[in-house]
């Protein structure tokens, strides 16, 4: 998956259509920023054009990003990937660049880290994963890596999150493993 557009730059264009499907989506999903405001949000996309690109890149790839809170310490907006399942474009990933250059054969195209990191987004923490869970049922067919802890990654694993059974699972797997059904989620402040 190394369709990612590397002048960093939205068009007039794209960036029209990428607020008026913001605004749909802030619309219909009220119960994920309660208390927040489109004008403001819009404000706040309008001042920082560089981070415009990093949401069409979580738009194109399936993510679905919506803003799900507001840091009041840094006066920050945060949006996440609220796709219903985990995006398609960012599926049958592996963790991380050592996991994938660690695979003799069938390397996947790319690793979660290495695309987050080019998209300008982090992954989202095992906490940050189980906070989006509150504000919907995410992830019911797939499942997606989240940000793992060094002490895990250093033998060899990386952990990903599913829900089923109206349940939040955490697993773990080899870090070079990938499925067409796991992915990642992102987040980015704005």
């Amino acid at each position: 998956m190394n369709n990612i557009n590397s002048n960093k730059e939205v068009s007039s264009a794209q960036r029209e259509e990428l607020f008026s499907a913001l605004k749909t989506r802030f619309e219909k999903n009220i119960n994920r920023h309660k208390g927040l405001e489109w004008a403001k949000v819009h404000a706040k996309l309008e001042a920082n054009p560089e981070k415009l690109w990093s949401l069409s890149e979580m738009e194109r790839t399936g993510g679905e990003p919506d803003v799900v809170g507001y840091d009041n310490k840094t006066g920050e907006h945060i949006f996440c990937d609220c796709s219903v399942e985990s995006p398609k474009g960012r599926r049958s990933v592996c963790y991380d660049r050592e996991a994938l250059e660690s695979r003799k054969e069938h390397k996947p195209k790319n690793s979660a880290i290495d695309m987050a990191a080019a998209m300008g987004i982090e992954l989202l923490t095992e906490e940050q994963y189980r906070e989006l869970q509150k504000l919907g049922s995410f992830d019911l067919k797939t499942s997606s890596w989240v940000k793992t802890p060094a002490s895990i990654r250093k033998l060899g694993g990386a952990i990903f999150c599913d829900r089923r059974y109206d349940t939040v699972f955490v697993y773990h797997n080899g870090a070079e493993s990938y499925y067409a059904a796991r992915g990642f989620r992102g987040s980015l402040r704005i």
